[in-house]
């Protein structure tokens, strides 16, 4: 499923950031105006993920995985807890 940041956010006015959840990872691309990064995740080397969901404005969610932080902006609070809670059954999947 993919999942589209808004682009009244901050940060994402010309170029929104994008989660796309597979069945064996997720891939988060954050453009930019010259470059953009691009990341494919496999569920099992996921450490963590946290969110931030404000009463109000738009929530952010972080990856941590292999020491690396990535981190994208301006979901709604129920995309931010869907892709979670998405995440988290990959990882318990992938553990048996």
């Amino acid at each position: 499923m993919k999942y589209t940041a808004s682009r009244l956010s901050e940060g994402n006015k010309l170029f929104p950031a994008e989660i796309i959840t597979e069945d064996n990872g997720i891939t988060i691309r954050i453009p930019g105006l010259f470059s953009g990064e691009s990341t494919t995740i496999a569920y099992d080397s996921i450490s963590a993920v946290e969110i931030d969901t404000p009463l109000i404005g738009y929530s952010t969610i972080r990856f941590y995985h292999s020491g690396n932080k990535i981190e994208a902006h301006g979901f709604s609070k129920s995309n931010v807890k869907e892709i979670k809670s998405f995440i988290e059954a990959g990882r318990n999947k992938a553990k048996n």
